[in-house]
């Protein structure tokens, strides 16, 4: 999900962008190489996994789903009928179910989404029509006539205002490998769009929209959770067996494969299948604009406004280049479709989404002027989450860095593979790429809070998008920086390709990230994303003279002489010393260039191990200024203002392109 950070780009940019170009055209000339605007056609990447034949397809089902469904349109209201085939995989016998009724966070301004007086989640927007689930019946099979919902719980755990997550206790106990199959009556009264669902006008979008039962762990506890406004999701894989009923000029964008369609009396029924995956979701509108490709073996269809249609077009042109590309690094995508919804800008909070097999873009008609790639970023970012969400099915709630993180650092590496450094912005004489923007975002907020810790457990939205999005593609980014960019790039892969199906935890990520980078990068990653590490090279002092002759009194086989010094710079050599230190618990290698007077350069290489580090100089010319990372490959680095200092007016090429890096910076700084 990143919707949050697209709508304030995209608005910032347009409001700031004058003073970016000032920024830009009074810094010295960049001599980085520059991409042009459109990217080639798939980039090129030498195999870092050469067979895919081992590689999981599917998962145990625990929660599979049928369900048939109709919506009224006019009142915004869906019926709905539910199978649940539920399996006990875990090794403990069970004596209840959680379910999830997430609509009902938007029943009242009581919840604990909507509780909050500064407003809810990534848009801070509050409930103007209300919206809930309604759960009418719930029967056991073998035993239809029997209720059991008045048995449940009536609120969420510790919380009487809130009905997100209820418990529903069985009759009697369910050992593991046994199945049951429940039958739910229920109705949808859908709110107006605040996050994720709801309707604008007759546009309708329903996520988190059925019954749905919580993420059974494998010692038989259940993962719920209420619906929090920094929250996402956790679920079973299942099969999902979905026909909806809407009226017959409604276009329809579903989770899985279109498997039969039927018209009568005005309306139409659209049976969907989808298999392996971990929720459903669709949209119904009768003004979508459709258009359908077939781009990696995968029938690819997008669904948006009139007048979208340049949109549209950048959002497959986008599909076309990072399918591939993902597939080659994570793992094919295993799935016949995919879905791209293109919301109408009144209901842009159900944008930048993610769902199995469906994602929401977003933006408005202009998105793609003025040199801003504002809808390839959302659509390449939801696409990720297919593999890092989808596929994976980490736990959201618990540790998003895992999804949300792990998918912006897989975002920015595709971005700056097809576009280099314009990956953001490229225009006006302007580039500014993903690795900047992250940086800047997450710059100043690195020491506020871990990144590894539960969505609800940050205090802000704002420090969530920062961390758990910007900081971990950044740490992730410096590491490869550092250690090598394949090296990263294979253990990221690694780690998507082991656990595919699998639901990964954070040790899980940490075991292949030991083995693939080895113990001294992992005690530093596990620093930067558990321990709130940060780190700050800087550059202290500067000195050089002229190296001293030999003068003085000397003994020798020849008896006592003195010499006197020579003419001062007679010797035509220099000497000097450079103080550097590291603040902060994270220890990087780092490289140091030293620049002379004459225009020559020398490089020195430091661990990073310790607090300080002298650096010896020696040469025909004076030592007038030292850069530390004179390449930026740590993006982490707090500031990087203090990484160069001279002690005269000199051209140092590298060092003073800081002027379009802050550019990028200031760009940056527009993001969530």
């Amino acid at each position: 999900m990143q919707r949050a950070a697209i709508d304030l780009l995209i608005g910032g940019l347009f409001s700031g962008l004058s003073v970016v170009v000032l920024i830009a055209l009074a810094s010295a000339p960049s001599e980085r190489p520059h991409r042009a605007r459109a990217a080639t056609a798939e980039p090129v990447l030498t195999p870092l996994f050469p067979s895919d034949a081992a590689l999981r397809n599917g998962a145990p089902k625990v929660a599979s789903y049928t369900i048939d469904a109709t919506l009224d349109p006019i009142k915004h209201r869906l019926s709905g009928r539910e199978t649940v085939h539920f399996v006990n995989r875990s090794t403990a016998s069970l004596n209840e179910l959680w379910f999830h009724l997430y609509l009902n966070a938007f029943k009242n301004d009581k919840t604990l989404f909507l509780r909050s007086p500064f407003g809810a989640g990534r848009s801070g927007d509050k409930a103007h029509e209300y919206g809930y689930i309604d759960i009418k019946k719930v029967s056991l099979a073998g035993a239809e006539g029997i209720d059991l919902w008045p048995s449940r719980d009536r609120h969420s755990p510790n919380d009487p205002a809130d009905e997100t997550d209820l418990r529903l206790p069985l009759v009697a106990p369910l050992a593991p490998d046994q199945s049951l199959d429940l039958t739910i009556e229920f109705e949808d009264q859908l709110p107006e769009v605040v996050e994720r669902m709801g309707y604008a006008g007759r546009f309708h979008f329903l996520g988190q929209w059925f019954p749905k039962l919580a993420r059974l762990e494998p010692n038989g506890t259940f993962a719920h959770f209420a619906f929090n406004p920094l929250s996402e999701f956790y679920a079973d894989f299942g099969d999902y067996d979905v026909t909806i009923d809407v009226p017959e000029a409604f276009a329809v964008g579903a989770t899985g494969k279109l498997a039969s369609e039927t018209h009568a009396s005005g309306r139409t029924r659209q049976r969907y299948l989808a298999e392996n995956v971990h929720d459903f979701a669709w949209t119904a509108w009768d003004e979508f604009q459709t258009r359908s490709e077939r781009i990696a073996g995968v029938d690819v269809r997008v669904l948006y406004p009139p007048h979208h249609d340049t949109n549209a077009e950048a959002e497959l042109a986008s599909v076309r280049l990072a399918l591939p590309h993902f597939n080659a690094l994570y793992g094919p995508y295993p799935y016949p479709t995919l879905t791209l919804v293109h919301p109408p800008e009144a209901a842009g909070n159900v944008g930048g989404m993610e769902y199995p097999t469906l994602i929401t873009t977003g933006g408005p008609w202009y998105a793609t002027l003025g040199g801003g790639r504002f809808i390839e970023v959302v659509t390449i970012h939801e696409l990720g989450h297919q593999w890092f969400y989808g596929l994976l099915a980490s736990n959201e709630h618990a540790s998003p860095f895992l999804d949300e993180g792990l998918n912006s650092y897989a975002e920015a590496e595709a971005m700056e593979s097809f576009y280099g450094p314009g990956s953001v912005f490229d225009g006006w004489g302007l580039s500014a790429s993903s690795s900047a923007v992250n940086r800047a975002t997450s710059a100043d907020r690195g020491a506020d809070e871990p990144v590894a810790q539960g969505a609800a457990d940050f205090a802000t939205f704002r420090n969530l998008g920062a961390l758990v999005y910007s900081r971990t593609a950044t740490v992730l980014q410096t590491m490869g920086r550092v250690y090598g960019e394949r090296r990263m790039l294979h253990a990221v892969g690694s780690y998507a390709r082991k656990f595919r199906f699998l639901h990964p935890s954070p040790n899980d990520f940490s075991s292949v990230m030991q083995e693939e980078l080895g113990p001294e990068a992992a005690t530093v990653l596990s620093s930067a994303l558990l321990a709130r590490g940060t780190v700050d090279y800087l550059v202290r002092d500067v000195s050089s003279a002229p190296a001293p002759s030999d003068a003085g009194v000397f003994d020798g086989p020849s008896g006592r002489k003195q010499k006197k010094p020579d003419p001062p710079h007679a010797a035509g050599k220099y000497v000097g010393r450079v103080v550097i230190y590291r603040h902060g618990a994270l220890q990087f290698p780092v490289d140091i260039e030293l620049v002379c007077e004459d225009g020559s350069r020398q490089y020195r290489h430091w661990d990073g191990r310790g607090f300080t580090h002298d650096v010896d100089y020696a040469g025909p010319s004076e030592l007038v200024g030292v850069s530390v990372d004179p390449e930026q490959r740590i993006l982490l680095d707090d500031d990087l203002t203090n990484n160069w200092l001279t002690t005269k007016t000199v051209r140092l090429p590298r060092v003073f392109e800081r002027g379009l890096f802050a550019a990028e910076l200031l760009l940056g700084t527009l993001g969530p």
